[in-house]
Protein backbone atom coordinates (compact mmCIF):
# COMPACT_ATOMS: atom_id res chain seq x y z
CA UNK A 1 0.00 0.00 0.00
CA UNK A 2 1.23 3.51 -0.75
CA UNK A 3 0.97 7.15 0.48
CA UNK A 4 -0.10 9.70 -1.75
CA UNK A 5 0.50 13.58 -1.01
CA UNK A 6 -1.32 15.93 -3.23
CA UNK A 7 0.31 19.13 -3.30
CA UNK A 8 -2.47 22.12 -4.90
CA UNK A 9 -4.25 25.49 -3.74
CA UNK A 10 -7.81 23.39 -3.44
CA UNK A 11 -5.94 21.51 -0.29
CA UNK A 12 -9.51 22.75 1.70
CA UNK A 13 -11.86 24.63 -0.75
CA UNK A 14 -13.02 23.81 -4.08
CA UNK A 15 -11.97 26.70 -5.78
CA UNK A 16 -11.70 25.51 -9.69
CA UNK A 17 -11.38 22.16 -11.83
CA UNK A 18 -8.47 20.58 -9.52
CA UNK A 19 -10.85 20.54 -6.64
CA UNK A 20 -13.36 18.74 -8.63
CA UNK A 21 -10.29 15.84 -9.65
CA UNK A 22 -9.15 15.89 -5.91
CA UNK A 23 -12.89 15.11 -5.43
CA UNK A 24 -13.61 12.14 -8.04
CA UNK A 25 -10.31 10.94 -7.76
CA UNK A 26 -10.10 10.44 -4.19
CA UNK A 27 -13.83 9.64 -4.09
CA UNK A 28 -13.70 6.50 -5.94
CA UNK A 29 -13.88 3.02 -4.43
CA UNK A 30 -10.63 1.79 -6.40
CA UNK A 31 -8.63 4.53 -4.97
CA UNK A 32 -9.71 3.73 -1.43
CA UNK A 33 -8.74 0.13 -2.25
CA UNK A 34 -5.37 0.91 -3.51
CA UNK A 35 -3.91 4.06 -1.12
CA UNK A 36 -3.29 3.44 2.20
CA UNK A 37 -2.97 7.36 2.92
CA UNK A 38 -3.93 10.86 0.92
CA UNK A 39 -1.85 13.92 2.37
CA UNK A 40 -3.37 16.89 1.03
CA UNK A 41 -0.90 19.98 1.13
CA UNK A 42 -1.51 23.68 0.46
CA UNK A 43 -1.48 27.06 1.98
CA UNK A 44 -2.89 28.61 4.97
CA UNK A 45 -3.89 32.10 5.19
CA UNK A 46 -4.13 34.23 8.19
CA UNK A 47 -7.86 34.51 7.81
CA UNK A 48 -8.19 30.39 8.32
CA UNK A 49 -5.35 30.48 11.11
CA UNK A 50 -7.88 30.08 14.01
CA UNK A 51 -10.78 28.95 12.95
CA UNK A 52 -11.78 25.52 13.54
CA UNK A 53 -13.68 24.72 10.76
CA UNK A 54 -10.44 25.90 8.47
CA UNK A 55 -10.57 22.11 6.70
CA UNK A 56 -14.05 22.12 5.57
CA UNK A 57 -17.52 20.49 7.05
CA UNK A 58 -16.66 17.42 9.20
CA UNK A 59 -12.69 18.59 9.37
CA UNK A 60 -11.25 17.42 12.13
CA UNK A 61 -8.07 20.03 13.37
CA UNK A 62 -5.42 17.45 15.01
CA UNK A 63 -2.38 19.91 15.29
CA UNK A 64 -2.55 23.68 15.28
CA UNK A 65 -0.07 25.88 17.56
CA UNK A 66 -2.57 28.67 17.09
CA UNK A 67 -5.43 27.18 18.25
CA UNK A 68 -3.65 25.30 20.94
CA UNK A 69 -4.31 22.11 19.39
CA UNK A 70 -2.21 18.96 20.40
CA UNK A 71 -4.03 15.15 19.33
CA UNK A 72 -1.49 13.90 17.55
CA UNK A 73 2.36 12.02 19.02
CA UNK A 74 3.83 14.67 16.10
CA UNK A 75 3.29 17.69 17.99
CA UNK A 76 6.31 18.09 19.11
CA UNK A 77 7.82 18.04 15.61
CA UNK A 78 5.30 19.77 14.03
CA UNK A 79 6.34 22.56 16.10
CA UNK A 80 9.56 22.13 16.01
CA UNK A 81 9.27 23.01 12.26
CA UNK A 82 7.38 26.04 12.68
CA UNK A 83 10.24 27.30 14.96
CA UNK A 84 12.82 26.41 12.33
CA UNK A 85 10.89 28.49 9.05
CA UNK A 86 8.55 30.65 11.52
CA UNK A 87 5.41 29.29 9.93
CA UNK A 88 2.53 28.47 11.25
CA UNK A 89 1.12 24.79 10.68
CA UNK A 90 -2.20 23.11 10.45
CA UNK A 91 -2.82 19.33 10.93
CA UNK A 92 -5.81 17.19 10.64
CA UNK A 93 -8.66 15.49 8.46
CA UNK A 94 -10.56 16.72 5.77
CA UNK A 95 -13.90 14.90 5.11
CA UNK A 96 -15.22 13.99 1.24
CA UNK A 97 -17.94 12.44 0.41
CA UNK A 98 -19.65 10.96 -3.32
CA UNK A 99 -23.04 11.72 -2.48
CA UNK A 100 -24.28 8.49 -5.47
CA UNK A 101 -22.04 5.69 -4.68
CA UNK A 102 -21.76 6.97 -0.91
CA UNK A 103 -17.88 6.73 -0.35
CA UNK A 104 -16.61 8.84 2.28
CA UNK A 105 -13.01 9.46 2.89
CA UNK A 106 -10.67 11.49 5.31
CA UNK A 107 -7.82 12.35 3.68
CA UNK A 108 -5.05 14.32 6.34
CA UNK A 109 -4.24 17.86 5.45
CA UNK A 110 -1.19 19.79 5.81
CA UNK A 111 -1.88 23.64 5.82
CA UNK A 112 1.00 26.12 5.99
CA UNK A 113 1.25 29.96 6.39
CA UNK A 114 4.24 31.48 5.14
CA UNK A 115 3.64 35.10 5.75
CA UNK A 116 6.03 35.37 7.93
CA UNK A 117 8.74 32.43 7.08
CA UNK A 118 11.89 32.40 7.95
CA UNK A 119 14.31 34.27 5.20
CA UNK A 120 17.61 33.00 5.67
CA UNK A 121 15.94 29.37 5.09
CA UNK A 122 13.88 30.71 2.36
CA UNK A 123 16.89 32.08 0.71
CA UNK A 124 19.07 29.24 1.31
CA UNK A 125 16.39 27.07 -0.50
CA UNK A 126 16.27 30.06 -3.37
CA UNK A 127 20.00 29.06 -3.97
CA UNK A 128 19.71 26.01 -3.58
CA UNK A 129 16.84 25.97 -6.71
CA UNK A 130 19.26 27.81 -8.89
CA UNK A 131 22.62 25.95 -8.47
CA UNK A 132 20.43 22.62 -8.74
CA UNK A 133 17.96 23.54 -11.06
CA UNK A 134 18.63 27.21 -12.40
CA UNK A 135 15.70 28.76 -11.48
CA UNK A 136 16.44 32.59 -10.51
CA UNK A 137 13.80 33.26 -8.05
CA UNK A 138 14.45 37.12 -7.60
CA UNK A 139 12.61 37.24 -10.79
CA UNK A 140 9.70 36.38 -9.44
CA UNK A 141 9.90 37.67 -5.87
CA UNK A 142 7.11 40.10 -6.50
CA UNK A 143 4.57 37.73 -7.36
CA UNK A 144 2.69 35.84 -4.52
CA UNK A 145 1.65 32.84 -6.73
CA UNK A 146 5.50 31.90 -7.29
CA UNK A 147 6.41 33.14 -3.86
CA UNK A 148 3.86 31.14 -2.08
CA UNK A 149 4.73 27.87 -3.30
CA UNK A 150 8.40 28.27 -2.75
CA UNK A 151 7.80 29.23 0.52
CA UNK A 152 5.56 26.32 1.11
CA UNK A 153 8.32 23.81 -0.21
CA UNK A 154 10.39 23.02 2.46
CA UNK A 155 7.88 23.11 5.87
CA UNK A 156 5.42 21.51 3.79
CA UNK A 157 8.27 18.20 2.87
CA UNK A 158 9.63 18.35 6.41
CA UNK A 159 5.91 18.41 8.10
CA UNK A 160 4.79 15.35 5.30
CA UNK A 161 7.79 13.35 6.09
CA UNK A 162 7.61 13.59 10.26
CA UNK A 163 3.85 12.32 9.12
CA UNK A 164 4.72 9.54 7.91
CA UNK A 165 7.84 8.82 10.19
CA UNK A 166 10.32 8.49 7.59
CA UNK A 167 9.15 5.54 6.30
CA UNK A 168 11.91 4.21 3.81
CA UNK A 169 10.11 1.32 2.74
CA UNK A 170 6.30 1.82 1.23
CA UNK A 171 6.38 4.31 -1.84
CA UNK A 172 5.08 8.03 -1.17
CA UNK A 173 4.04 9.86 -4.25
CA UNK A 174 3.89 13.33 -3.99
CA UNK A 175 1.45 14.90 -6.76
CA UNK A 176 2.71 18.56 -8.21
CA UNK A 177 -0.07 19.72 -9.23
CA UNK A 178 0.17 22.57 -11.63
CA UNK A 179 3.00 25.19 -11.20
CA UNK A 180 1.65 25.07 -7.40
CA UNK A 181 3.32 21.90 -6.42
CA UNK A 182 6.60 21.60 -8.22
CA UNK A 183 8.98 23.36 -5.57
CA UNK A 184 7.78 21.06 -3.32
CA UNK A 185 8.36 18.21 -5.75
CA UNK A 186 11.62 19.66 -6.22
CA UNK A 187 12.60 20.25 -2.53
CA UNK A 188 11.50 15.77 -2.70
CA UNK A 189 14.43 15.86 -5.45
CA UNK A 190 17.14 17.61 -3.48
CA UNK A 191 16.30 16.03 -0.12
CA UNK A 192 14.26 12.85 -0.95
CA UNK A 193 14.30 9.18 0.35
CA UNK A 194 14.33 6.63 -1.70
CA UNK A 195 10.46 5.84 -1.33
CA UNK A 196 9.83 9.30 -3.20
CA UNK A 197 8.35 9.24 -6.52
CA UNK A 198 7.41 13.08 -8.07
CA UNK A 199 4.99 13.33 -10.11
CA UNK A 200 3.83 16.63 -11.82
CA UNK A 201 0.13 16.32 -12.46
CA UNK A 202 -0.58 18.70 -15.60
CA UNK A 203 -4.19 20.13 -15.67
CA UNK A 204 -3.23 22.75 -17.92
CA UNK A 205 -0.04 23.78 -20.05
CA UNK A 206 0.49 27.02 -18.20
CA UNK A 207 2.57 28.87 -20.97
CA UNK A 208 -0.09 27.81 -23.57
CA UNK A 209 -2.89 29.39 -22.26
CA UNK A 210 -1.68 33.17 -22.41
CA UNK A 211 -0.51 32.60 -26.23
CA UNK A 212 -4.00 31.50 -27.31
CA UNK A 213 -5.71 33.93 -25.56
CA UNK A 214 -4.06 37.04 -26.14
CA UNK A 215 -3.82 36.31 -29.63
CA UNK A 216 -6.74 37.06 -31.93
CA UNK A 217 -5.74 34.31 -34.12
CA UNK A 218 -6.67 31.92 -30.59
CA UNK A 219 -6.87 28.17 -31.12
CA UNK A 220 -6.66 28.74 -35.09
CA UNK A 221 -3.00 29.90 -35.19
CA UNK A 222 -1.84 27.96 -32.37
CA UNK A 223 -2.10 24.11 -32.53
CA UNK A 224 -1.30 24.94 -36.73
CA UNK A 225 2.18 26.83 -35.04
CA UNK A 226 2.25 23.61 -32.23
CA UNK A 227 1.79 20.51 -35.01
CA UNK A 228 4.63 22.46 -37.47
CA UNK A 229 6.81 23.43 -34.99
CA UNK A 230 6.66 19.56 -33.84
CA UNK A 231 7.63 18.61 -37.18
CA UNK A 232 10.53 20.79 -37.59
CA UNK A 233 12.04 19.76 -33.87
CA UNK A 234 11.18 23.28 -32.54
CA UNK A 235 9.82 24.42 -29.03
CA UNK A 236 7.32 26.61 -27.64
CA UNK A 237 10.30 29.53 -27.30
CA UNK A 238 11.78 28.41 -30.33
CA UNK A 239 8.18 29.27 -31.97
CA UNK A 240 6.47 31.88 -29.93
CA UNK A 241 9.59 33.91 -28.30
CA UNK A 242 11.12 33.56 -24.53
CA UNK A 243 8.71 32.89 -22.07
CA UNK A 244 10.95 33.06 -18.94
CA UNK A 245 9.21 35.98 -17.84
CA UNK A 246 6.34 33.97 -16.53
CA UNK A 247 6.49 32.50 -13.26
CA UNK A 248 4.60 29.85 -14.27
CA UNK A 249 6.52 28.59 -16.96
CA UNK A 250 9.45 28.57 -15.22
CA UNK A 251 8.25 26.23 -12.73
CA UNK A 252 6.51 23.65 -14.97
CA UNK A 253 9.79 23.80 -17.28
CA UNK A 254 11.38 21.51 -14.81
CA UNK A 255 8.65 19.10 -14.66
CA UNK A 256 10.48 16.77 -16.87
CA UNK A 257 12.64 15.76 -13.92
CA UNK A 258 9.93 14.29 -12.28
CA UNK A 259 9.33 10.28 -12.34
CA UNK A 260 6.17 10.43 -14.20
CA UNK A 261 3.37 13.59 -15.65
CA UNK A 262 -0.16 13.24 -15.73
CA UNK A 263 -1.44 15.24 -18.72
CA UNK A 264 -5.54 15.09 -18.55
CA UNK A 265 -5.85 15.00 -22.36
CA UNK A 266 -4.02 14.56 -25.41
CA UNK A 267 -3.75 17.33 -26.18
CA UNK A 268 -2.00 18.96 -22.86
CA UNK A 269 0.51 15.67 -24.15
CA UNK A 270 0.98 17.64 -27.43
CA UNK A 271 1.59 20.68 -25.66
CA UNK A 272 4.12 19.14 -23.28
CA UNK A 273 6.02 18.06 -25.84
CA UNK A 274 6.40 21.11 -27.47
CA UNK A 275 6.84 22.89 -24.10
CA UNK A 276 10.98 22.53 -24.13
CA UNK A 277 13.28 19.41 -25.66
CA UNK A 278 13.39 17.41 -22.89
CA UNK A 279 10.05 17.04 -23.01
CA UNK A 280 9.96 15.19 -26.19
CA UNK A 281 11.70 11.67 -24.50
CA UNK A 282 9.67 12.83 -21.01
CA UNK A 283 7.71 10.05 -19.55
CA UNK A 284 3.82 11.29 -19.79
CA UNK A 285 1.07 9.07 -18.87
CA UNK A 286 -2.68 10.59 -19.95
CA UNK A 287 -4.77 10.57 -17.02
CA UNK A 288 -7.79 12.24 -18.35
CA UNK A 289 -10.19 13.53 -16.02
CA UNK A 290 -14.12 11.79 -15.43
CA UNK A 291 -17.45 13.23 -15.31
CA UNK A 292 -20.72 12.11 -13.82
CA UNK A 293 -22.88 9.15 -14.34
CA UNK A 294 -25.72 9.50 -12.34
CA UNK A 295 -28.87 7.26 -14.01
CA UNK A 296 -31.46 9.42 -14.39
CA UNK A 297 -35.02 8.47 -15.54
CA UNK A 298 -36.91 10.30 -18.78
CA UNK A 299 -39.61 11.72 -16.06
CA UNK A 300 -36.83 13.48 -13.70
CA UNK A 301 -35.60 14.57 -16.87
CA UNK A 302 -38.25 15.95 -18.24
CA UNK A 303 -39.01 17.72 -14.38
CA UNK A 304 -36.14 19.22 -14.86
CA UNK A 305 -36.49 20.70 -18.51
CA UNK A 306 -40.25 21.69 -16.96
CA UNK A 307 -38.50 24.04 -14.33
CA UNK A 308 -36.18 25.48 -16.87
CA UNK A 309 -39.04 26.42 -19.57
CA UNK A 310 -41.18 27.71 -16.69
CA UNK A 311 -38.42 30.10 -16.17
CA UNK A 312 -38.15 30.97 -19.43
CA UNK A 313 -42.06 31.35 -19.67
CA UNK A 314 -41.11 33.99 -16.56
CA UNK A 315 -38.67 36.26 -18.20
CA UNK A 316 -39.32 35.96 -22.29
CA UNK A 317 -43.09 35.57 -22.19
CA UNK A 318 -42.81 31.75 -23.94
CA UNK A 319 -42.20 28.60 -23.03
CA UNK A 320 -39.20 27.20 -25.85
CA UNK A 321 -39.45 23.71 -26.75
CA UNK A 322 -35.25 23.15 -26.00
CA UNK A 323 -33.49 24.81 -23.54
CA UNK A 324 -29.62 25.10 -24.30
CA UNK A 325 -27.08 26.04 -21.74
CA UNK A 326 -23.39 27.31 -21.60
CA UNK A 327 -22.38 26.62 -17.61
CA UNK A 328 -18.69 28.14 -17.08
CA UNK A 329 -16.14 30.69 -15.98
CA UNK A 330 -16.21 34.17 -18.27
CA UNK A 331 -13.09 34.03 -19.31
CA UNK A 332 -12.01 34.58 -22.90
CA UNK A 333 -10.90 30.97 -23.15
CA UNK A 334 -14.67 29.76 -23.11
CA UNK A 335 -15.00 30.95 -26.56
CA UNK A 336 -18.89 32.77 -25.72
CA UNK A 337 -18.90 34.42 -29.36
CA UNK A 338 -18.97 30.98 -30.95
CA UNK A 339 -22.31 30.12 -29.10
CA UNK A 340 -23.35 33.46 -30.17
CA UNK A 341 -22.53 32.62 -34.09
CA UNK A 342 -23.95 29.08 -34.05
CA UNK A 343 -27.12 29.93 -32.66
CA UNK A 344 -27.58 32.95 -35.50
CA UNK A 345 -27.38 29.79 -37.62
CA UNK A 346 -29.78 27.72 -35.76
CA UNK A 347 -32.12 30.23 -35.19
CA UNK A 348 -33.60 30.42 -39.35
CA UNK A 349 -33.32 26.93 -39.11
CA UNK A 350 -35.62 26.68 -35.98
CA UNK A 351 -37.84 29.11 -37.40
CA UNK A 352 -38.29 27.05 -40.32
CA UNK A 353 -39.03 24.12 -38.43
CA UNK A 354 -41.26 25.83 -35.97
CA UNK A 355 -39.55 25.94 -33.07
CA UNK A 356 -38.54 27.56 -30.37
CA UNK A 357 -35.74 27.95 -28.01
CA UNK A 358 -33.77 29.33 -24.83
CA UNK A 359 -30.03 29.81 -24.48
CA UNK A 360 -28.80 29.89 -20.89
CA UNK A 361 -25.32 31.62 -20.01
CA UNK A 362 -24.70 31.31 -16.20
CA UNK A 363 -21.44 32.67 -15.57
CA UNK A 364 -19.74 35.59 -13.34
CA UNK A 365 -16.79 37.62 -13.18
CA UNK A 366 -17.59 37.95 -9.45
CA UNK A 367 -16.20 34.66 -8.06
CA UNK A 368 -18.99 34.67 -5.43
CA UNK A 369 -21.70 36.19 -7.24
CA UNK A 370 -23.90 38.99 -6.42
CA UNK A 371 -25.54 39.38 -3.25
CA UNK A 372 -29.18 37.43 -2.82
CA UNK A 373 -30.36 41.11 -1.75
CA UNK A 374 -28.97 42.71 -5.04
CA UNK A 375 -30.31 40.22 -7.66
CA UNK A 376 -33.77 40.58 -5.78
CA UNK A 377 -32.97 44.45 -5.93
CA UNK A 378 -32.65 44.42 -10.07
CA UNK A 379 -34.80 41.97 -10.93
CA UNK A 380 -37.37 43.98 -9.02
CA UNK A 381 -36.02 47.16 -10.44
CA UNK A 382 -35.73 46.73 -14.05
CA UNK A 383 -35.92 42.84 -15.05
CA UNK A 384 -32.55 41.38 -14.10
CA UNK A 385 -31.35 38.77 -15.75
CA UNK A 386 -33.40 39.22 -19.01
CA UNK A 387 -31.86 43.08 -19.24
CA UNK A 388 -28.77 44.49 -17.51
CA UNK A 389 -27.06 47.98 -16.99
CA UNK A 390 -23.70 48.48 -16.62
CA UNK A 391 -22.08 48.81 -13.60
CA UNK A 392 -21.60 47.02 -9.76
CA UNK A 393 -24.25 45.28 -8.92
CA UNK A 394 -24.80 44.49 -12.15
CA UNK A 395 -22.31 44.33 -15.55
CA UNK A 396 -18.69 44.59 -14.70
CA UNK A 397 -15.53 43.70 -17.07
CA UNK A 398 -16.19 41.11 -19.37
CA UNK A 399 -19.56 40.75 -18.64
CA UNK A 400 -19.84 43.79 -20.50
CA UNK A 401 -18.42 42.98 -23.72
CA UNK A 402 -20.79 39.19 -23.42
CA UNK A 403 -23.94 41.20 -22.80
CA UNK A 404 -23.27 43.49 -26.16
CA UNK A 405 -22.96 40.54 -28.03
CA UNK A 406 -26.25 39.06 -26.16
CA UNK A 407 -28.67 41.80 -26.79
CA UNK A 408 -27.62 42.25 -30.51
CA UNK A 409 -28.51 38.81 -31.02
CA UNK A 410 -31.82 38.62 -29.18
CA UNK A 411 -32.39 42.23 -31.01
CA UNK A 412 -32.67 40.30 -34.06
CA UNK A 413 -33.87 36.64 -33.46
CA UNK A 414 -36.69 34.89 -34.28
CA UNK A 415 -36.56 31.60 -32.82
CA UNK A 416 -33.85 31.72 -29.90
CA UNK A 417 -33.80 34.11 -27.12
CA UNK A 418 -30.59 34.16 -24.71
CA UNK A 419 -30.29 34.97 -21.44
CA UNK A 420 -26.82 35.89 -19.47
CA UNK A 421 -27.57 35.28 -15.74
CA UNK A 422 -24.34 36.66 -14.38
CA UNK A 423 -24.56 35.06 -10.80
CA UNK A 424 -23.03 32.29 -9.22
CA UNK A 425 -25.59 29.60 -8.12
CA UNK A 426 -28.96 28.68 -9.32
CA UNK A 427 -31.89 29.22 -7.16
CA UNK A 428 -34.91 31.15 -6.53
CA UNK A 429 -32.49 32.88 -3.41
CA UNK A 430 -30.01 33.41 -5.85
CA UNK A 431 -31.77 34.46 -8.99
CA UNK A 432 -34.86 36.01 -8.38
CA UNK A 433 -38.55 35.53 -7.89
CA UNK A 434 -39.57 34.84 -11.09
CA UNK A 435 -37.52 31.53 -10.87
CA UNK A 436 -39.34 28.44 -9.83
CA UNK A 437 -39.12 27.64 -5.98
CA UNK A 438 -37.99 24.42 -6.08
CA UNK A 439 -35.38 25.22 -9.21
CA UNK A 440 -32.05 23.91 -8.25
CA UNK A 441 -28.53 23.79 -10.09
CA UNK A 442 -28.34 20.24 -11.78
CA UNK A 443 -32.10 21.11 -13.36
CA UNK A 444 -29.12 22.74 -15.56
CA UNK A 445 -27.73 19.76 -16.20
CA UNK A 446 -30.74 17.57 -15.88
CA UNK A 447 -32.58 19.58 -18.16
CA UNK A 448 -30.68 20.70 -20.81
CA UNK A 449 -30.93 19.68 -23.94
CA UNK A 450 -27.81 20.72 -24.95
CA UNK A 451 -24.35 22.15 -23.50
CA UNK A 452 -22.16 24.55 -24.82
CA UNK A 453 -18.41 24.54 -24.62
CA UNK A 454 -16.90 25.87 -28.02
CA UNK A 455 -13.28 26.75 -25.76
CA UNK A 456 -10.33 28.12 -27.45
CA UNK A 457 -8.09 26.74 -24.58
CA UNK A 458 -9.79 23.69 -22.81
CA UNK A 459 -6.89 21.02 -21.59
CA UNK A 460 -10.04 18.68 -20.84
CA UNK A 461 -13.57 20.81 -20.04
CA UNK A 462 -15.29 18.56 -17.34
CA UNK A 463 -18.25 20.95 -17.26
CA UNK A 464 -18.42 20.84 -20.89
CA UNK A 465 -19.82 16.81 -20.68
CA UNK A 466 -21.56 16.79 -17.22
CA UNK A 467 -24.97 16.71 -18.78
CA UNK A 468 -23.31 13.67 -21.42
CA UNK A 469 -25.08 11.13 -19.25
CA UNK A 470 -28.49 13.51 -18.66
CA UNK A 471 -29.37 13.23 -22.28
CA UNK A 472 -27.85 16.43 -23.37
CA UNK A 473 -25.85 16.90 -26.77
CA UNK A 474 -22.46 18.46 -25.64
CA UNK A 475 -21.49 20.61 -28.50
CA UNK A 476 -17.55 20.99 -28.15
CA UNK A 477 -14.36 22.37 -29.81
CA UNK A 478 -11.62 20.23 -30.83
CA UNK A 479 -9.56 22.40 -28.58
CA UNK A 480 -11.36 20.71 -25.74
CA UNK A 481 -9.30 18.00 -24.13
CA UNK A 482 -12.66 15.62 -23.02
CA UNK A 483 -13.00 14.81 -26.91
CA UNK A 484 -10.22 12.62 -26.63
CA UNK A 485 -12.04 10.29 -24.07
CA UNK A 486 -15.18 10.46 -25.44
CA UNK A 487 -13.29 9.14 -28.40
CA UNK A 488 -11.66 5.81 -26.13
CA UNK A 489 -15.33 5.54 -24.75
CA UNK A 490 -16.96 5.68 -28.01
CA UNK A 491 -14.21 3.38 -30.03
CA UNK A 492 -13.84 6.80 -32.57
CA UNK A 493 -17.50 6.45 -33.78
CA UNK A 494 -20.05 9.27 -33.90
CA UNK A 495 -22.23 9.24 -31.80
CA UNK A 496 -25.40 11.72 -31.44
CA UNK A 497 -24.82 13.10 -27.81
CA UNK A 498 -21.46 14.88 -29.07
CA UNK A 499 -20.79 17.12 -31.72
CA UNK A 500 -17.30 18.46 -32.29
CA UNK A 501 -16.69 21.70 -34.09
CA UNK A 502 -13.33 21.95 -35.72
CA UNK A 503 -11.86 25.55 -35.92
CA UNK A 504 -8.56 24.68 -36.58
CA UNK A 505 -8.91 23.23 -39.36
CA UNK A 506 -7.66 25.42 -42.71
CA UNK A 507 -8.78 24.85 -45.97
CA UNK A 508 -5.53 26.26 -47.73
CA UNK A 509 -2.15 25.53 -45.36
CA UNK A 510 0.26 28.28 -45.29
CA UNK A 511 3.95 26.79 -46.94
CA UNK A 512 6.24 28.45 -43.73
CA UNK A 513 5.53 28.57 -39.85
CA UNK A 514 5.73 32.41 -40.24
CA UNK A 515 2.31 31.81 -42.67
CA UNK A 516 0.94 29.98 -39.76
CA UNK A 517 2.14 32.78 -36.94
CA UNK A 518 0.52 35.14 -38.90
CA UNK A 519 -3.13 33.99 -38.83
CA UNK A 520 -5.13 36.01 -36.70
CA UNK A 521 -8.71 37.11 -36.07
CA UNK A 522 -10.11 37.69 -39.71
CA UNK A 523 -8.72 33.98 -40.56
CA UNK A 524 -10.10 32.71 -37.23
CA UNK A 525 -13.68 34.41 -37.91
CA UNK A 526 -14.20 32.97 -41.04
CA UNK A 527 -13.59 29.51 -40.10
CA UNK A 528 -15.85 29.98 -37.41
CA UNK A 529 -18.25 31.04 -39.54
CA UNK A 530 -17.99 28.55 -42.06
CA UNK A 531 -17.81 25.60 -39.75
CA UNK A 532 -20.45 26.67 -37.48
CA UNK A 533 -23.40 25.95 -40.11
CA UNK A 534 -22.10 22.67 -40.61
CA UNK A 535 -22.66 22.05 -37.03
CA UNK A 536 -25.88 24.28 -36.44
CA UNK A 537 -27.51 21.66 -38.77
CA UNK A 538 -25.98 18.94 -36.80
CA UNK A 539 -27.39 20.21 -33.77
CA UNK A 540 -30.76 21.03 -35.05
CA UNK A 541 -30.87 17.91 -36.79
CA UNK A 542 -29.87 15.94 -33.65
CA UNK A 543 -32.23 17.72 -31.07
CA UNK A 544 -35.03 15.05 -30.17
CA UNK A 545 -38.62 15.51 -31.55
CA UNK A 546 -40.63 13.52 -28.79
CA UNK A 547 -40.00 11.65 -25.82
CA UNK A 548 -38.65 8.27 -27.38
CA UNK A 549 -36.11 10.05 -29.19
CA UNK A 550 -35.11 11.76 -25.51
CA UNK A 551 -35.31 8.23 -23.89
CA UNK A 552 -32.88 6.95 -26.24
CA UNK A 553 -30.30 10.22 -26.21
CA UNK A 554 -30.68 9.24 -21.84
CA UNK A 555 -29.53 5.84 -22.68
CA UNK A 556 -26.58 6.55 -24.95
CA UNK A 557 -25.36 9.44 -22.70
CA UNK A 558 -25.60 7.17 -19.55
CA UNK A 559 -23.62 4.19 -21.52
CA UNK A 560 -20.80 6.77 -22.64
CA UNK A 561 -20.38 8.29 -19.40
CA UNK A 562 -19.78 5.21 -17.52
CA UNK A 563 -17.05 4.92 -19.66
CA UNK A 564 -15.61 7.80 -18.87
CA UNK A 565 -16.26 7.65 -15.12
CA UNK A 566 -13.83 8.39 -12.02
CA UNK A 567 -13.69 4.32 -11.13
CA UNK A 568 -12.66 3.79 -14.78
CA UNK A 569 -9.93 6.79 -14.69
CA UNK A 570 -8.48 5.64 -11.32
CA UNK A 571 -8.64 2.22 -12.51
CA UNK A 572 -7.14 2.82 -15.80
CA UNK A 573 -5.26 5.92 -15.92
CA UNK A 574 -4.33 6.47 -12.44
CA UNK A 575 -2.81 3.75 -10.37
CA UNK A 576 -1.04 2.56 -13.69
CA UNK A 577 0.61 5.84 -14.01
CA UNK A 578 1.61 5.19 -10.39
CA UNK A 579 2.82 2.17 -11.19
CA UNK A 580 4.64 3.34 -14.03
CA UNK A 581 6.59 5.97 -11.64
CA UNK A 582 7.88 3.32 -9.41
CA UNK A 583 8.86 1.18 -12.75
CA UNK A 584 10.75 4.49 -14.02
CA UNK A 585 12.00 5.46 -10.60
CA UNK A 586 13.91 1.94 -10.97
CA UNK A 587 15.37 2.18 -14.70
Amino acid sequence: MSTVAHVTHEAVQKIGGIGAVLQGLLTTRQYSRNVERTFLIGPLHKADEREHDCLGEGGEVLYSSSMVIRKTPHSDALQNIEKTYQVNLVYGKRRLVDDDSGVTICPEVILVDVSSIALEQLNSFKLRLFDRFSIESERYEDNWEYEEYVRLAEPGFYALHTLIEGNAVSPCFIVAHEFMGMPLALKAMLDGQPNIRTIFYAHEVATARPIIESHPGHDTRFYNALDRGLDEGKSIQDVFGDQSWYHKHVLIDKAHLCDDIFAVSDLVVRELRFLAQPFLEAKIDLVYNGIPNTRLNLSEKLESKERLQKYAENLLGFSPDYVFTHVARLVRSKGFWRDLQLLRHMDSLLASRGKTAVMIILSSEIGSGRSSEDAHCMEAEYGWPLHHRIGAPDLVGSEIELNNGVTAFNSDSTAIKVVFVNQFGWNRERCGARMPEDMEFMDLRKGSDAEFGQSIYEPFGIAQVEPLGFGAICVLSNACGCCGFVRCATGGAEIPNVIIADYTHLNHVPDSLDGLLAIGAAEREKIEAENSWEIAEKLVTRLPRDERETEEMIRQGYEIAVKMSWEVVVENYFLPGLRHALDRHKT
